[in-house]
């Protein structure tokens, strides 16, 4: 079977293509609107600190936080580092006895990484496992927070397998213990409603990449009552309220605000759509590759994502043979090697069946043709591989 060579594209937890609407949002922001935020004291300077402002207030609507709890960052990976290294530094600075910090064996690697850098700080980093489902026993953590606990970061939606954590089971439980909660939500955000007041949460992290908005911009939530103290990263002029020092980029963070803007308005219709989307798919790929498996969670999990096991062939093997279909494994990659995802293991997947899986992201311009076209790809190189034929280079 012959396929146009159009790139069909199912990696939307890796990131998103950036909306139109976001990005005619942006460009006067590169060219004749170019005035420097922070330069308030002319026209353009305000012109510019008034349009960062009103980022702020979309993102803050859609996450129901107050203006004043959004810090600006360069995305998720700065603001789990933030989040995490600034309160336990801010905590032994204050003279807080608490060492121990607890997170989960399928957090993205910057929390894994941010949380086992503490240790050398004289920090205690805990991380615990999860269940076969994907998700973490609430009595596993609960036990783990006997010992007296400065913050827990749990994420709110897996990048791999889309499994969502019931964060509001697990704050009661963590707040109970005295500690700090954290979420990365950059997966959650613009694909979940998200409400940081309900969810109760201390600190959250968000990505405008992950939900159609520009690379290189992302906030953190600082919750101001109980107000949450964090030492900065980074020394300098003080900006983001001493926490973020640098000079804001004006154009992807308006990006940033529209693409919160966007989310507010098509959620739930959004989301309808794409779970259809997802849901036929995965009809049709059980019928045509029997003995494929979905990982994680069926109930619990994002309306885009499907992290699928094929019964057998190898996932790297299976993408080669389809070039023109944008998927991922859902590995970590280096440019020595490729590891076994260390999510599935966490989950008890075999290095084997890891090896098998694959990630699909259903996305806002995913089209029910191209998962039309998309299953027949992964069935003709499922066949392909698992036939033994050599996949032609």
């Amino acid at each position: 079977m012959s396929y146009a060579r159009r790139m069909i594209y199912l990696d939307n937890q890796a990131t998103t293509a950036c909306d139109p609407r976001v990005l005619d949002v942006m460009l006067p922001w590169f060219t004749t609107s170019f005035g420097n935020p922070h330069s308030a004291e002319h026209a353009m300077g305000q012109q510019a600190a008034d349009a960062v402002e009103q980022a702020r207030r979309h993102l803050a609507d859609l996450l129901r936080a107050d203006p004043r709890e959004l810090v600006f960052t360069s995305g998720a990976t700065e603001s789990n580092n933030l989040a995490i290294k600034g309160a336990a530094r801010q905590a032994m600075r204050s003279g807080d006895p608490r060492r121990r910090v607890v997170t989960l064996a399928t957090e993205h690697p910057c929390v894994l990484e941010t949380v086992r850098d503490l240790a050398g700080e004289g920090f205690e980093p805990v991380v615990l496992p999860v269940e076969p489902d994907g998700r973490v026993d609430p009595d596993r953590l609960r036990e783990a927070l006997r010992v007296p606990t400065l913050l827990v970061s749990i994420m709110a939606v897996n990048n791999e397998t889309g499994v969502i954590q019931d964060l509001s089971l697990l704050a009661p439980i963590v707040h109970a213990a005295g500690a700090l909660l954290h979420s990365d939500l950059a997966q959650a955000v613009g694909k979940l409603p998200v409400d940081v007041r309900a969810l109760d949460l201390d600190l959250a992290s968000i990505s405008g990449h992950k939900f159609y908005g520009p690379k290189g911009v992302g906030a953190l939530f600082v919750r101001r009552r109980p107000r949450v103290r964090l030492v900065p990263l980074m020394s300098g002029g003080g900006q983001e309220r001493g926490l973020r020092s640098g000079t804001l980029p004006a154009p992807l963070v308006v990006g940033l605000g529209e693409a919160a803007r966007v989310a507010g308005v098509d959620l739930d219709s959004e989301t309808a759509r794409i779970a259809a989307l997802r849901d036929q798919l995965l009809i049709r790929l059980q019928a045509v590759i029997p003995g494929i498996l979905v990982n994680g969670s069926r109930e619990h999990r994002i309306a885009g994502n499907l992290n699928l096991r094929f019964p057998g062939g190898d996932a790297l093997a299976i993408m080669a043979a389809m070039p023109n279909l944008c998927v991922s494994t859902g590995s970590a990659c280096s440019a020595a090697d490729i590891e076994s995802s260390h999510v599935l293991a966490a989950m008890g997947l075999s290095r084997d069946q890891a090896a098998r899986s694959l990630r699909l992201g259903i996305g806002r311009f995913t089209s029910a043709d191209e998962l039309g076209q998309a299953a027949d790809m992964l069935a003709d190189a499922h066949a392909l591989v698992h036939s033994g034929i050599p996949v032609p280079a």
